[in-house]
């Protein structure tokens, strides 16, 4: 496995930053400021991040998971351990999809979290794709007034098979019709 560090944690990786109180930050100085006003502060153990931006950032997937206040365009401090990085590309299938339906979220995360589950994997740009479709299935209700089938069942059901096969959305649906 890689070990990334300041000199190439910002090239072709997956990480998730866990949101921190910014009185951190503000007793520290930013070792390096980006283009788009983003600053880190390297630490042995790990890096901070002080941006507006979170998720696509420039070749890398860099999620924040925050608390229930966050906004996006909104600066927040996220740390990560130099550990939580893991490499990408366009062309390895390395990301799952997570469904939570009581809450109606979804995410990607990277392989490497699963701590040796096995799941369907999907390239970042296909797991993109799909997350995109099951956000619009989980919040929207007209796509399903052709079928005569509870729509919660139908949610289940769609969204459980999307995640763990690589049929279409439109494939699956003409399964249930």
């Amino acid at each position: 496995m890689k070990t990334y560090t300041k000199h190439n944690f910002f090239k072709h990786t997956y990480c998730e930053f866990i949101e921190v109180s910014e009185d951190i930050f503000m007793n520290n100085t930013a070792h390096y400021k980006s283009n788009s006003d983003s600053l880190y502060h390297y630490t042995p153990e790990g890096v901070y991040r002080y941006s507006d931006h979170w998720g696509r950032v420039a070749n890398c997937r860099w999620k924040l998971l925050a608390n229930d206040d966050f906004k996006s365009q909104v600066n927040h401090l996220g740390f990560s351990k130099w550990s939580d990085f893991y490499a990408i590309n366009d062309t390895e299938k390395l990301f799952y999809l997570e469904v939570d339906f009581e809450f109606k979220k979804v995410n990607f995360k990277h392989k490497a979290i699963t701590n040796g589950a096995e799941m369907y994997l999907f390239t970042a740009q296909e797991a993109q794709k799909r997350q995109k479709q099951i956000r619009i299935l989980l919040k929207e209700e007209r796509w399903a007034k052709y079928y005569d089938q509870d729509i919660e069942d139908l949610r289940l059901s769609i969204i459980s098979q999307l995640i763990s096969t690589n049929k279409t959305l439109q494939e699956l649906k003409l399964a249930h019709k």
